[in-house]
């Protein structure tokens, strides 16, 4: 039978207790809890926050309490992302802070470990998060699973190839991001869907995204929005903004920054970046949280003219070992045992039966002997598809008892395309 939430597999052991009282805060409480994370994370404003109000979930918010003071908190956001298999539940942990005096004294233990068990109650099986600093949350079971480029190009060095798709019947038209919410929501609902790590974006969230305050734009214009259709409609868009600059020599070089591109047919994404690359008086263009695999790296002529700085996406966490597998789609025929190691999950230490195939997958507690031995951070790093484990094993991170076991099982979890989360939550 599948793995029943009222069990635990062999060797599992019940978790400590928290040190702090931890409660979800209510609606009148969140400017405590935003100055206590703003605090936290050396936000220049800690009282500035409040436009993160209406996406926050007051009773998936946790406070811990030193008396009436809010000394640490976090919160997850309900979303709907793209998964190996398709949209599901997902916990989008964010906001994760602890009141600078309190720090080592075992509040953020007692934060996560509580999270994570509502989450579970909740029914769901992942969460994610963007992490601010990558020491903290391998602590916690959660694993690096996608990377984001920040790519800087010269303008002259923005020439794609000869043979990049084109199609006369697509047009470009500019607007703003007011006038146009409605083709933003389409193209992204659509390529959402066909990017694992993207989330499904409600109001609320475009409300944010879109944020334009003129505090908040570091010396750059409003933002610019280009937008690729044809007569179905929209098929592609960019985000961007603008700031005026001229050398020491009075030559025009100002600064174009892509914030945010979709697009979703391979022509619409030629169209938007020969724009973006041909405007007048531009010297620099920087562009934001590009996938390792961003068609921008083939259709350029020279794609090592894209000087990226590498970083971490999303780190996954398997709340729910078993549902979590289950859910999933498999590349590849696999049948293996692991034994997990999971300190604050406990429900998901011990073996596990994995078996699947193209169709369908089970995962099982069993008493046989492991083929793999891991930490349940190493499964979440490996969840989405785009990193192995076998990368883990030449680290001598994780054991492989039976030869060829961590081969069979990257093959089974891979992905012919990169996860990527094109907006930090």
């Amino acid at each position: 039978m599948p793995f029943s939430r009222t069990t635990s597999p062999p060797g599992a052991q019940p978790g400590p207790e928290a040190p702090w009282p931890i409660r979800p805060i209510s609606e009148s409480e969140f400017p405590a809890y935003a100055h206590t994370f703003g605090e936290a994370l050396l936000a220049p404003d800690p009282f500035g926050l409040d436009h993160y109000r209406a996406v926050t979930e007051f009773d998936r918010t946790l406070a811990a309490l030193d008396g009436d003071q809010i000394i640490g908190g976090t919160t997850v956001h309900s979303f709907t992302m793209t998964l190996p298999g398709g949209p599901r539940p997902v916990a989008g942990v964010s906001a994760v802070g602890v009141w600078p005096t309190h720090r080592r004294r075992g509040v953020l233990s007692a934060l996560m470990r509580r999270q994570l068990a509502d989450i579970r109650e909740r029914g769901e099986n992942v969460a994610a998060l963007f992490a601010s600093e990558g020491a903290i949350y391998g602590r916690f079971g959660y694993g690096p699973a996608s990377t984001m480029g920040f790519v800087t190009l010269h303008r002259s060095e923005g020439v794609l190839r000869p043979d990049a798709p084109r199609d006369p019947a697509l047009r470009l038209r500019l607007s703003t991001p007011g006038e146009s919410r409605r083709e933003l929501a389409i193209v992204h609902q659509a390529a959402a869907l066909q990017r694992v790590g993207e989330f499904q974006r409600n109001k609320d969230w475009w409300e944010l995204l879109l944020r334009d305050a003129p505090e908040h734009r570091g010396g750059y214009s409003a933002y610019k929005c280009a937008i690729v259709e044809d007569d179905a409609g929209p098929l592609g868009y960019a985000l961007y903004r603008i700031q005026q600059h001229v050398d020491d020599h009075g030559v025009p070089a100002s600064k174009l920054w892509v914030v945010q591109h979709y697009a979703t047919a391979p022509a619409a994404h030629t169209l938007l970046w020969e724009h973006l690359f041909s405007r007048d008086l531009i010297g620099t263009i920087s562009i934001d949280m590009v996938a390792p695999d961003d068609p921008l790296y083939h259709l350029l002529a020279d794609r090592y003219r894209a000087r990226t700085v590498q970083g971490d996406g999303l780190w996954i966490r398997l709340v729910d070992l078993p549902g979590a597998v289950e859910q999933r789609s498999y590349a590849a025929p696999v049948d293996v045992v692991v034994e997990v190691a999971d300190r604050d999950c406990p429900w998901n230490a011990g073996r596990w039966r994995l078996t699947a195939d193209t169709g369908a997958a089970r995962c099982c507690a069993t008493e046989a002997d492991p083929d793999i031995r891991l930490d349940v951070a190493h499964l979440g790093a490996a969840y989405l598809g785009g990193m192995t484990l076998g990368s883990y094993l030449a680290a001598g991170l994780i054991t492989e008892e039976t030869t060829g076991a961590v081969q069979r099982l990257d093959t089974a979890l891979n992905r012919s395309d990169e996860p990527h989360c094109g907006a930090i939550f």
